[in-house]
């Protein structure tokens, strides 16, 4: 095969022709069939990878031209010559269109600039003999209709913001999709983790009893690995977690925060530069932030009404504990042992 440059039409011909002659050809026309299939494999590699500049330029005015002229036209049949005419025949033909399509004896037909330009650009291809072999080429097989990533690359080619516009789409997809798949996985880790609870304050037979019961939860799993024990009550069909403070949090579905393109980077982005630029905008806050915000306010509104709480829950503290809802934090009832 040879090295550099374009492969050669004749090359990639030579060695189908060789193959074929390898096949029988059976009554049953399959060997046909395939020739025939060889054939357009042929003709698509031709057209595919060998495409230069200048088949660029020829797909360019083909479809001008059938845009222009009507679905169909050719170069050949747009100057009324056969496909075989000489040089000469074809720079004659040339000559007596342009007369006929010259802008100052059309100067009101719309369009005419165009076509006048298109008319002396086909005949510079038809009059060298390399551009009209390629032409020829196109003109027997066919114009491909995937021309090559270089032509649509050249005459498509996205600009700075373009390409930033698809990076951000593209990385903000794949983040609110490892957020959906972090979702489901919560969600089924937050049930296991309820189910554990509940086995263990009821028992095998799973009967639920009434009042409180504080278990321990393993969350490193069942095969004993990374044990990490947690304090857990479960009050009816409610499973608490249990802080060493003695507050209860409860653990549902609402603890799972839920995928949104709001928490993707370049929402957060600019969030945060409109919270620069704007005063009084509020700049985004974290979970770990908002939970402190959260924390904090309770404790306040609980020192402050500590003697009125206790005696309506008979010596038993109640505060309102923050759980996750929606990638915000929410007030759930809970108790305090």
């Amino acid at each position: 095969m040879p090295k550099g440059g374009r492969v050669p039409d004749e090359f990639i011909a030579e060695h189908f022709v060789k193959v074929s002659k390898h096949i029988r050809k059976p009554d049953n026309g399959r060997a046909n069939a395939l020739q025939v299939l060889l054939q357009h494999i042929q003709a698509s590699m031709i057209n595919v990878y060998n495409t230069t500049t200048e088949d660029h330029e020829i797909f360019d005015i083909v479809s001008q031209l059938e845009a222009a002229e009507g679905k169909g036209t050719t170069f050949y049949s747009w100057l009324n010559v056969p496909s075989t005419a000489p040089t000469a025949e074809i720079s004659k033909a040339y000559r007596k269109m342009s007369m006929q399509l010259h802008p100052d004896k059309n100067p009101d037909v719309k369009g005419i600039h165009d076509r006048f330009a298109r008319l002396g650009v086909i005949a510079t291809i038809l009059r060298n003999k390399e551009s009209r072999k390629r032409y020829d080429f196109f003109y027997k097989n066919g114009v491909p209709k995937w021309r090559g990533t270089g032509y649509y690359y050249q005459r498509f080619r996205p600009g700075l913001g373009t390409v930033f516009a698809f990076l951000v789409i593209l990385t903000s997809g794949l983040q609110l999709l490892v957020q959906r798949l972090n979702y489901k996985k919560d969600l089924e880790r937050i049930e296991k983790f309820v189910q554990q609870a509940k086995a263990a304050a009821w028992g095998p037979k799973a009967v639920p009893v009434e009042g409180q019961r504080k278990v321990k939860v393993n969350l490193g799993g069942e095969d004993g690995a990374n044990n990490r024990w947690i304090d857990m009550v479960v009050d009816g069909q409610n499973v608490y977690i249990l802080d060493p403070s003695g507050n209860m949090d409860l653990l549902d579905a609402s603890a799972a925060t839920y995928p949104t393109l709001s928490n993707t980077w370049f929402a957060a982005l600019i969030k945060s530069l409109v919270a620069k630029v704007i005063p009084g905008a509020k700049a985004p806050v974290s979970e770990e932030a908002a939970a402190e915000d959260d924390d904090a306010s309770s404790v306040t509104g609980s020192e402050s009404g500590t003697s009125s709480i206790q005696e309506k829950t008979n010596g038993k503290a109640a505060r309102a504990p923050t759980a996750m809802a929606g990638g915000k934090r929410r007030k759930v009832p809970t108790k305090k042992r």
